[in-house]
């Protein structure tokens, strides 16, 4: 098993006609992701590696029926694009950077009236290691087993894989669930998913200063996630009120500082490490 696509995952490309679509959708397809489709308003009746470009979502799902979707439009149409697929798909996964806020919290209620699953925004996506991959992260890195990874950061996504594979951990499922503000997937709603996946032993949680998402894994944790979590904070050395890299990462007042999310996560039992470039040896020393 795996958590939210697999190798039966039909997937159409919004923007697939644009440089960074056009680029991932071919990694994507020598991956082995069944891609069926892409969308670009305008550009209905074209086609990309052999597959049909149309007008609209809405088209798309009448001629190849996918079942996700993955958008590469730039920030200001993202909202409109996440908003059009989730009108008939149940997982979205967006990776575009830099959508307003005001625009993802009218995405956000759209999306949870209808229960629609969304990656991201301003993320690397998810893959099922030697299944699918919607996203733009680095292939070889990653190796099929049963660590399941879930992070905050695109770039330490990548590195807590790297290290995972080359102790000869594979992965169930990994996915960036994004740095801004206002995001579609919580690390609780990802680790719920992970809880009921029978291939998924372990989880390996990559988090960030700022916010109370890794507080409030940490409790759900605690009162029913039965399997083992390892779990990375970034950002233990940033000055309050500086900006890190992610919009979301941001120490304000009181609250999203590093100590704190690393308390709430050893008082839920959660393995903490500290030091990053022994994550991949712990992890493994741990689970013996």
């Amino acid at each position: 098993m795996s958590i939210l696509v697999d190798k039966n995952t039909r997937v159409i490309v919004q923007g697939i006609t644009g440089s960074e679509g056009r680029f991932h959708t071919e990694k994507m397809i020598e991956y082995g992701t069944k891609v069926v489709g892409g969308v670009t308003p305008g550009k209905g009746g074209q086609e990309i590696f052999g597959l049909p470009v149309f007008n609209t979502v809405d088209r798309a799902m009448a001629e190849v029926q996918p079942t996700a979707s993955i958008i590469f439009v730039p920030p200001a149409m993202a909202a409109d694009a996440i908003m059009e697929a989730a009108a008939g798909l149940k997982l979205v996964v967006c990776i575009t950077e830099g959508i307003p806020v005001l625009e993802m919290a009218r995405v956000w209620h759209y999306l949870r009236q209808r229960g629609v699953i969304l990656i991201g925004p301003n993320c690397p996506g998810i893959i099922t290691p030697g299944q699918t991959k919607l996203g733009i992260m680095p292939s070889p890195i990653h190796l099929a087993g049963s660590i399941g990874v879930v992070s905050r950061s695109g770039t330490l996504t990548y590195e807590v894989v790297s290290q995972l594979s080359e102790v000869g951990l594979g992965q169930s499922t990994c996915l960036g669930i994004g740095g801004d503000p206002v995001i579609g997937q919580s690390f609780v709603d990802i680790l719920k998913h992970f809880q009921a996946d029978d291939q998924t032993e372990a989880v390996v949680l990559v988090g960030e200063i700022g916010g109370r998402a890794e507080e409030d894994a940490a409790g759900y944790i605690r009162a029913e996630f039965s399997k083992p979590v390892f779990a990375f904070i970034a950002g233990r050395t940033a000055p309050p009120g500086r900006r890190m890299g992610h919009a979301g990462a941001i120490i304000s007042g009181k609250s999203g500082k590093a100590a704190d999310k690393i308390a709430a996560l050893k008082g839920a039992g959660i393995h903490v490490i500290e030091d990053l470039g022994v994550l991949g040896e712990t992890v493994k020393d741990v689970l013996g």
